[in-house]
């Protein structure tokens, strides 16, 4: 009996052992198969079958100057892939019928290879039924409809087999012009002007896009249905006025290269609102070489020197400790504190004894030292609380990151000495921005407002105002009337017979004040004699729409002095604007409204602007028997008589080179590239003749030339 247990047991287990072999062998066998033998077929099938969810970056958002014209915005770039296993490839009838046409289109477009090298591509993609070739990168906007146009291609992107990947480049089309203040936003970098400030509103929300590995390790996106979108960044509406922008910086350029200076900045702000209209910050890279690399503008912290004077004159006056007439002895042009602090005048051997108001306008030392020393000394804490009240003991807030952090002593600091009162009244021992300095100057030229500089108006999407950004006054009276209407005086002395009299015109009045600051090199201290020129003031003086900030560091040509180094920046910048603005010749628009009977000539061009012009000067207008209504026409042309205007259609041919002698450039362009035609232009004035004859059939990319008169 147990003899025949174990006889079961052992074949049982023999059986059971039997079976674990055949199964580890076909096992292995298995393992041996999928991996040597179905190789390549299970490789495949898994490529196929793997799938992710890919991040579809949003077209960021663009920034606008002041008249809509474009800082900063992201223009689309594309990259061009093939699919081999698209109809159009795999079919051998649509690919040879079409393939020469094809690769000639491809080579005129991109002129980068030959007819024959594009065919011997297209044709070993195909050859090898490539999933995902790349044929292109970067490719702009027109060339990428015009590929979809070609041959193959036009079939559409499935049966065609074109991929169009968009991608996003920034560009600034006015390179450096307030390219700090625009600034960027990179990852893993720290934000830089409006760009970094505005990062979240510029930068839209990301969508989802369905990817497929096919083989090779290329992914492919599946089809638009399997994508949430992604939805584009808002646009940012800035104060800038581009061309105001332009003669900032060219003219700051200048002083910085004629005085091989180190920096320099230049801010332009209107008075009521607290707009800035320019903002330039230029540094020295290389000899006769400046480029925008930092805000001094902004986050540039120093010792202002004389235009901090303003401070210390306001506070006198309003505590009327002095009053404009007080006289003050500037003794030999120097002042001794103490046993070893001397204060110097700029002016050797001193200006002997002056009013108040001479002091200011003459820029002394010593008397204004004298004055605030004389009466603060056992109040310090008083001078202190002026300066908290002018916005000079914290920053401004400003819409722009980076803002550099003011440094007021106050009396109980410890760092605070018996020089830090009359070094501080002068600008020594206090640490500003030009910003700050600027806001103090526009709030006196605002009649005592003080309104918080900003650089965006509102923020849109597609038009669509989603946030308005208005004035905002952060000091209702910063001074009594009286101390306000002083402080003009005085800024208006300095221009008339002060520092600044290279800076006086007979069109226009300014008011302001000029700053030499000797500027601290580390541990040498002030022993290399090292300057920093400013000028702050407004025009014109007597109903301010503007105020200027301009300062030069570090000018090595031996002129240093404010009026000298930052005045011709500063005229330049306020010249240019009082040419522009036309509101400030109240004359000569009593010179147009009383003389609309003058004969005068008018370009042919868009009916709309010719009718706006004429009606504005006072022309009585009168339209030809067969009128613009009737005709539908939008083009006219014009005959003015001395007391009134008759306007004719001009008919426009749909397919012929139209007739735009007469018109002005802008419109003679417009029309012309409208039609498909390439513009030439040489002269100036109005269209004299054009090289393609007008009712010439359209051949659309001719290149017309047009002359002016």
């Amino acid at each position: 009996m147990a003899a025949n247990v174990r006889k079961v047991i052992l074949i049982r287990t023999y059986t059971a052992f039997t079976l674990m072999c055949v199964f580890a062998a076909a096992i292995v066998y298995t393992l041996f198969k999928i991996q040597f033998i179905e190789k390549e077929k299970w490789v495949q099938m898994s490529e196929d079958l793997s799938t992710t969810i890919q991040t579809i970056e949003p077209v960021r958002g663009t920034i606008f100057a002041n008249d809509g014209s474009v800082l900063a915005t992201s223009l689309p770039i594309y990259d061009l892939r093939i699919d081999a296993k698209a109809p159009g490839f795999a079919k051998n009838d649509i690919f040879e019928n079409n393939v020469d046409s094809l690769s000639l289109l491809l080579s005129q477009l991109f002129q980068d290879r030959s007819k024959g090298e594009y065919k011997r591509i297209l044709t070993g993609i195909k050859r090898r039924k490539e999933r995902y070739y790349l044929l292109k990168r970067k490719v702009t906007y027109p060339q990428m409809k015009a590929v979809k146009s070609f041959p193959i291609f036009r079939l559409g992107k499935y049966k065609g087999g074109l991929t169009i990947e968009e991608k996003n480049k920034r560009e600034k089309p006015f390179g450096y012009l307030a390219e700090r203040t625009i600034g960027y936003s990179v990852k893993g970098v720290a934000p830089v002007g409006l760009e970094g400030a505005y990062n979240t509103e510029l930068s839209g929300k990301e969508g989802k896009r369905a990817m497929q590995r096919i083989a090779g390790g290329t992914w492919i996106p599946l089809n638009d249905e399997q994508q949430i979108e992604a939805r584009n960044g808002n646009d940012i509406h800035t104060t800038i006025d581009v061309n105001l922008q332009d003669v900032a910086t060219h003219a700051l350029m200048r002083t910085l290269t004629q005085n091989d200076a180190a920096w320099g900045t230049a801010i332009l702000m209107e008075v009521k609102t607290g707009e800035i209209r320019a903002i330039a910050n230029l540094t020295k890279v290389s000899e006769g070489v400046y480029t925008e690399n930092y805000n001094y503008a902004v986050g540039e912290s120093l010792e202002p020197g004389s235009t901090f004077k303003l401070a210390s004159a306001l506070a006198l006056l309003e505590d009327k400790y002095v009053k404009m007439t007080d006289q003050f002895d500037t003794e030999n042009g120097e002042k001794k504190y103490f046993e070893t602090a001397i204060m110097y005048d700029s002016e050797r051997g001193g200006h002997g004894i002056v009013s108040f108001q001479q002091a200011f306008e003459i820029s002394s030392n010593v008397a204004i030292s004298k004055a605030i020393y004389q009466y603060y000394k056992s109040n310090p804490t008083k001078y202190y609380k002026h300066l908290e009240r002018l916005h000079f003991t914290t920053t401004l807030g400003l819409q722009i990151k980076g803002e550099g952090k003011p440094r007021i002593k106050h009396p109980k600091d410890n760092d605070w000495y018996g020089t830090t009162l009359p070094w501080s009244s002068i600008g020594y021992e206090v640490k500003v921005t030009p910003m700050q300095v600027l806001t103090l100057y526009n709030a006196v030229a605002n009649n005592g407002k003080m309104v918080k500089p900003f650089f965006v108006k509102k923020i849109t999407q597609t038009g669509k105002l989603i946030k308005e950004y208005k004035t905002e006054v952060i000091e209702d009276k910063i001074a009594g009337e009286a101390t306000i209407k002083n402080l003009r005086i005085m800024m208006e002395g300095v221009v008339e017979r002060g520092t600044a009299r290279s800076l006086k015109n007979p069109n226009y009045s300014v008011g302001g004040k000029t700053g030499t600051a000797l500027v601290a090199d580390g541990r040498k201290g002030y022993k290399e004699k090292i300057y920093r020129s400013s000028f702050c003031g407004y025009f014109p003086a007597d109903n301010p729409q503007y105020t200027c900030m301009v300062m030069v560091n570090a000018p090595s040509k031996g002129i240093y002095y404010g009026g000298a180094v930052a005045g011709p920046v500063f005229k330049e910048i306020a010249d240019k604007v009082y040419a522009n603005s036309h509101n400030l010749h109240g004359d000569i628009k009593l010179i147009l409204a009383n003389n609309n009977e003058l004969p005068i000539e008018i370009k042919n061009g868009f009916k709309t602007h010719v009718n706006t012009v004429l009606s504005k000067l006072g022309y009585n207008l009168k339209l030809d028997s067969d009128s613009i209504e009737e005709s539908g026409s939008e083009w006219i042309q014009g005959i003015v008589n001395t007391k009134q205007s008759n306007i004719y259609t001009k008919n426009i041919p749909t397919k012929m080179v139209p007739d735009v002698s007469g018109m002005g450039i802008k419109n003679a362009i417009y029309l012309l590239e409208n039609i498909g035609l390439k513009v030439q232009v040489n002269g100036a004035g109005k269209v004299k003749s054009q090289s393609i004859p007008a009712g010439t059939t359209i051949i659309k990319g001719a290149t017309i030339k047009l002359i002016l008169s």
